[in-house]
């Protein structure tokens, strides 16, 4: 009898010890912005490779720092993968071409000795680098690169030409460092939220969602509360776009100033989320942390997102439901 007595209390035991894991398991699925504890990094572009995250943001303007995590919300910084003596690093795009060559490319933007800015393209064999530089892909005054793949593998460069206004083109690509054809001019800014501080739009990133392409991208200037997200959709990579009526879709509000620049991945849940910056405070200038919330589509195939700041949000996304 005190054997079957002390089997039941492990048994009882062993139980607990379960269920408290599972509790501790389901309290730990919780994030809070900012998600690297700094002031500085900004412009993020978030891989998934092999089941790890992999991110790479704008910061000391010499190069790429590469930052990792399992779950999108721990970040563990790892080496810089790039660098470049001519300065100016901001904004990164990497694109891993697993239908291709299986390499990872690396899209910056760099200070360009003539004047102005540029982009480049380097490539490496693994997310970590190091990126090895191939070539200049646009060099009259263009930040803000980003590759997309589309469905049968065609590849589209979007970017920015900066001026008087900022403008977003595209230039499809027959492979990931070879243009084909001309660009296209497919968004400017023409939106009063769009010119609060210049006249910009820029940061493009592309969804597509039930056969439409949406074209999220940033609007007026980077360096102030003001700066927000919006989208265009349309029938085709090249346009033309039509804005959605009720940009932006992410603005400041509720503590959080100048949200923008941002990407999206598929999280561990199997939703999308947004990975961005925000302005630390209200002044103008390039205080800016990184964050993530949620992305989603609702039935009528309009994008909404939420943004938040210093407090604990569940790690939920609202277009998935919990197993």
């Amino acid at each position: 009898m005190k054997e079957k007595n002390r089997s039941a209390c492990l048994l009882c035991l062993a139980l607990l010890l379960c269920l408290s894991s599972m509790a501790i398991s389901q309290t730990a699925k919780t994030y809070r912005n900012p998600i690297i504890d700094a002031i500085g990094p900004a412009d993020p572009s978030v891989i998934l490779y092999k089941g790890t995250y992999y991110l790479y943001p704008t910061w000391d303007g010499r190069g790429y720092d590469v930052f990792v995590s399992k779950d999108l919300i721990h970040w563990q910084k790892k080496p810089k993968c790039y660098t470049d003596a001519r300065g100016g690093a901001w904004a990164p795009d990497v694109f891993h071409n697993k239908t291709g060559d299986g390499k990872f490319y690396l899209y910056y933007t760099m200070n360009n000795p003539a004047g102005g800015k540029l982009i480049g393209v380097a490539v490496a064999d693994n997310p970590l680098g190091p990126f090895i530089n191939k070539n200049n892909m646009v060099e009259t005054n263009a930040i803000d690169a980003h590759l997309f793949a589309d469905d049968d593998g065609s590849l589209y460069l979007y970017y920015v030409l900066i001026g008087d206004p900022f403008r977003i083109f595209v230039q499809p690509m027959s492979d990931p460092l070879t243009k084909k054809g001309d660009p296209t001019e497919v968004i400017r800014p023409t939106e009063h939220w769009e010119q609060r501080r210049g006249a910009i739009t820029e940061g493009p990133w592309m969804l597509k969602h039930r056969g439409l392409y949406y074209l999220m991208y940033s609007g007026s200037g980077a360096n102030g509360p003001e700066y927000a997200i919006g989208y265009a959709v349309a029938k085709s990579t090249t346009g033309p776009f039509k804005k959605y009526s009720e940009n932006p879709i992410a603005k400041q509000g509720n503590g959080v100033y100048g949200p923008g620049h941002h990407c999206v991945v598929t999280g561990p849940d199997g939703g999308l989320w947004m990975v961005y910056h925000q302005q630390n405070n209200t002044q103008v200038g390039w205080d800016r942390f990184l964050a993530i919330d949620p992305l989603w589509f609702d039935d009528r195939g309009v994008i909404h997102v939420k943004t938040t700041r210093g407090t604990e949000e569940k790690f939920e996304h609202p277009a998935v439901t919990p197993k």
